[in-house]
Parts: structure tokens; C-alpha cells; sequence
């Protein structure tokens, strides 16, 4: 979908490469720095990937954790962002992450959370409620060859603000 003279969404801007560059330049620079790239984001899901290359290599060849962590974290968000850009203020804040590293990233990764629809009913439920509502997600990160290679688990917190 082309938006001309409309002003752009923020998610909408994410899923064209120099729009989303320079939104991760000016937001989250280690996005930028490590080549973070939004390869889907549609209503149910959305997917990230991280390439393996010097910005994101450990000294043992393969992808560093908190690169890894960053990209599974950006996948989870930006379905909560898609939400909240048609909401009030809400604010979303990360209360915990646990990471599963089940085989070494050395190839581009893909990261896909397909939680679209339990975000959307707590960030609906927080407007609704006035409460604070949180919603477990999990990312699972793929290398070329369709391997698992990690999963990453992100509880976030919806609160509406005012």
C-alpha cells in the first residue's frame, strides 16, 4: 500500500529499508549499527532478520547474544507498535526476557513472532481497563537453512498513560 500525500505510519515507514534506517539511526542506533532489517510486519506477525557480519560477530564466529536478543526483542515490539499507533497513549515498557540459544547463529537470522493477536487484546484490554496488562512473547530465530537457532521470550507491560 502506497500512502502519497497521507502522512506515513511509523510502522508503515519501517517496512521501506531507508525509512526504517533512519528511524532505527535516530531511536535504537544499535538496530542500525548491527543491519537490523523489518522483513514482514503484517497484523499477525512479523519478522526481523540480523545478518552475521564483523558489527554482530562474537570472537567465536557466530552472532553475539545481545545482538540476537535485540533482534527477537525488535520482532515482538514492533507488533505492539502496529497496535498502539491507533490508540491513546499507552506506554510499553519490557519487564523480562529469558533467551534459548539452541544452535550457533553463524549465517543471517531471521527472528518471527506470530503473537500478534495476544498483543493486540492486551493493549486493548489496558485501554479498556485502565490497568496494567502484560503478554509473554516469544521470537524464534532461524538461520538460511531453516534451523532454530534461538528463541527469545520478551514480557511486556501495556499501562495506559493519563
Amino acid at each position: 500500500m502506497k500512502l502519497s500525500n497521507a502522512k506515513r505510519s511509523r510502522t508503515e515507514c519501517l517496512k521501506n529499508r531507508w525509512l526504517a534506517g533512519w528511524y532505527f539511526l535516530r531511536r535504537l542506533p544499535t538496530a542500525w549499527w548491527w543491519g537490523l532489517r523489518v522483513r514482514a510486519l503484517e497484523e499477525d506477525y512479523a519478522e526481523v532478520t540480523i545478518p552475521c557480519n564483523w558489527r554482530t560477530k562474537n570472537p567465536f564466529q557466530s552472532i553475539y547474544f545481545a545482538a540476537l536478543a535485540g533482534a527477537g526483542e525488535l520482532s515482538t515490539g514492533l507488533l505492539a507498535l502496529r497496535v498502539l499507533e491507533s490508540l491513546p497513549p499507552v506506554s510499553m515498557l519490557v519487564i523480562e526476557q529469558q533467551a534459548e540459544f539452541v544452535k550457533k547463529a553463524n549465517t543471517l537470522t531471521t527472528f518471527r513472532c506470530d503473537q500478534g493477536a495476544a498483543v493486540a487484546e492486551a493493549v486493548h484490554r489496558a485501554v479498556a481497563t485502565g490497568e496494567p496488562q502484560t503478554v509473554r512473547m516469544t521470537a524464534t530465530g532461524r538461520n538460511v537453512a531453516g534451523e532454530v537457532v534461538a528463541r527469545i521470550h520478551i514480557t511486556w507491560s501495556f499501562k495506559c498513560r493519563g
